[in-house]
């Protein structure tokens, strides 16, 4: 007979499991975007793509990295939290300016 209490727990490391293999799918996109991004700024020497590429780096490598720091060293968790933040809005912020800058210039 199934015990309902084994049945939640594997139900629910499957959920984390599938949430956690979807955060590095989203980080592998990113970061080749940003490969892309840099290709762009390679071949035309355009300014504004290597910030593009940069934020692109930045928004989606930049959490995975502080993620995988923090599995090996003790980092409380509203550090982690609080440094993920700042760099996806450093990446952000970047970003933006790769697009706004060609205006202003």
């Amino acid at each position: 007979m199934n015990n309902p209490i084994l049945v939640q727990l594997n139900n629910t490391l499957s959920a984390e499991f599938l949430l956690l293999l979807s955060d590095y799918v989203t980080i592998g996109i990113g970061l080749v975007i940003a490969y892309i991004a840099y290709q762009g700024y390679s071949r035309n020497d355009s300014r504004p793509m290597l910030y593009i590429a940069a934020g692109f780096v930045l928004t989606f490598g930049g959490p995975g990295l502080i993620f995988l720091v923090s599995l090996v060293v003790p980092i409380p968790t509203l550090v982690v939290g609080s440094a993920t933040q700042f760099v996806e809005i450093l990446g952000m912020g970047t970003i933006l300016y790769g697009f706004i800058a060609p205006a202003w210039v």
